[in-house]
């Protein structure tokens, strides 16, 4: 039997990248499985892979940077499932990649907004749920990004990933709900149905993530990029019954970098 047969499993920013590839395990583990994103229509090509029009998944619309966005992806997923086993809280994304004195103001609150506010108001829409029936496994994602250069903003944003996650694995640890997390580092994504940075970069931008991208690869002993399916493993193993006496943890699936 599927590791994950009966199981409602939350997967945000799922249309793409490490979001698409952790859908994609737990629907081939038996897992029925709620794909979340800010547009819907981004998940139709995932929610067709997965079984979605056979009742194997639920397309969420919401906007997680706000908690009534992941109060929406939690009732909607209960009003159709009925419960919630896992959750995996993968939204956020670098934006820019450029010294901090750089960053303007605007640009400082879009970083942490994309990067923590999602994963926080997913954690604090979700438990309740969890800690009714007693039962639930929650999965961060972080980012081993939490200590390289020219990205504070969003290392500082999933820093707080990492900090709530071990804060929470305290709070949650006689509640029967595990939470931890998975950090990766440089990885190599190819299907971005959305960009996460729209506007052309100037060349010294240019210059500023090439350097970034490099300098994270010089950290990465393994010397290479990681793929979204090494993420989507860990991720696997944090839900999975294996995990049972796990939490508050942070995991680098990083080529034996660290944040």
């Amino acid at each position: 039997m599927s590791q994950f047969a009966n199981k409602i499993a939350i997967v945000t920013g799922a249309a793409q990248g490490v979001g698409r590839a952790i859908a994609q395990v737990f629907a081939s583990e038996g897992a029925r499985v709620v794909l979340v994103d800010r547009r819907a229509a981004f998940l139709k090509d995932v929610f067709e892979e997965i079984g979605g029009p056979e009742g194997r998944a639920l397309c969420v619309e919401a906007d997680l940077e706000c908690f009534a966005g992941a109060q929406k992806m939690v009732s909607e997923a209960i009003a159709a499932f009925g419960q919630i086993d896992i959750s995996v809280h993968n939204v956020g994304g670098a934006i820019k990649a450029k010294p901090f004195w750089e960053y303007s103001e605007s640009e400082l609150k879009a970083e942490v907004a994309r990067s923590l506010w999602p994963t926080m108001w997913s954690c604090r829409a979700v438990i309740p749920p969890m800690l009714a029936r007693k039962s639930g496994a929650i999965v961060n994602i972080g980012s081993a990004a939490s200590g390289w250069m020219w990205r504070v903003p969003y290392s500082a944003a999933k820093g707080g990933v990492h900090a709530m996650t071990k804060c929470l694995g305290r709070e949650l640890a006689d509640a029967g709900v595990r939470i931890n997390c998975v950090a990766p580092g440089a990885l190599a994504v190819t299907d971005r149905v959305a960009p996460r940075n729209p506007d052309p970069l100037s060349p010294i931008e240019e210059e500023w993530r090439k350097a970034a991208f490099d300098q994270s690869l010089d950290d990465t002993p393994m010397a290479r990029a990681g793929s979204v399916q090494e993420v989507a493993d860990a991720v696997r193993f944090f839900a999975s019954d294996a995990a049972n006496y796990i939490t508050g943890q942070t995991l680098y699936v990083a080529g034996g970098a660290s944040g």
